[in-house]
């Protein structure tokens, strides 16, 4: 199967993916760049996003790990005094713009998302109740979309993960089909092979959770689906629903 070219967003995002030098680094002698505000990140200047820049700082959607691997110093805005890295949330929402078009191309049982952390397992589940789309939690089955004498054998068109190393598996299958891959990507993540990389906080729900409810929202406005208008973050979120 032939990978599908990427279609980017109206505002071309160019930038270099190539095989870091060096796998991982922290970056202990930089200097912290200087800002106005430490403790929360100012983002009152970035330009209109998805949604309110607020949004991204609660859910700590920009907030990375003391590691920076090569493959997202692109994606780096600074680092905090405490060693942690800051991510670039206009990138992040560059990305998700470029994978809401890439998904629109697909029909969503052409869809298939993975992911291992428990953190992204109810986002999931809210994703499949209201798409159907093809998901898979906890353990992804290799082999699933590979081996056609498989009685759950299918074919997606599009892979998405939430973490390239935690869900592996998936990512080599889908390089085996030649499957277009979108996959989160945290500052300590190594991304070979992946498509489309989403720079974001891919450990903590609130970030998950921000990130797939903008992506189901804006891919189900796409298909013209009037649920969309009604969609909450907190639809998402695995206490809320769990409360109901």
């Amino acid at each position: 199967m032939p990978r599908k070219k990427i279609e980017e967003t109206e505002e071309k995002i160019e930038e270099k993916e190539e095989t870091p030098k060096i796998v991982e680094e922290t970056i202990e002698k930089e200097k912290p760049k200087k800002t106005k505000i430490e403790k929360d990140e100012d983002f009152s200047e970035v330009k209109e996003l998805l949604v309110p820049v607020d949004d991204y700082r609660k859910a700590g959607a920009y907030i990375g790990t003391r590691v920076i691997t090569e493959h997202m110093r692109p994606y780096v805005y600074r680092r905090k005094a405490d060693g942690l890295a800051i991510l670039n949330i206009e990138k992040t929402d560059e990305k998700l713009r470029a994978a809401i078009n890439l998904m629109s191309q697909f029909k969503p049982e052409e869809i298939m998302i993975v992911c291992k952390r428990e953190a992204g397992w109810k986002s999931l589940i809210k994703i499949n109740q209201l798409l159907n789309v093809k998901i898979f939690t906890k353990q992804y089955p290799a082999g699933i979309i590979t081996n056609s004498i498989l009685e759950n054998f299918f074919e997606p068109k599009l892979i998405i993960v939430v973490d390239p190393w935690l869900d592996k598996k998936a990512i080599n299958d889908g390089l085996i089909m030649g499957i277009p891959i979108i996959s989160f990507c945290d500052t300590n993540n190594i991304t070979h092979n992946i498509d489309l990389i989403i720079p974001t906080n891919n450990k903590a729900e609130k970030s998950i959770v921000l990130l797939f409810y903008i992506l189901a929202k804006h891919y189900m406005e796409k298909l013209g689906m009037k649920e969309a208008k009604k969609l909450k973050a907190e639809d998402f979120s695995s206490e809320l629903r769990e409360e109901k």
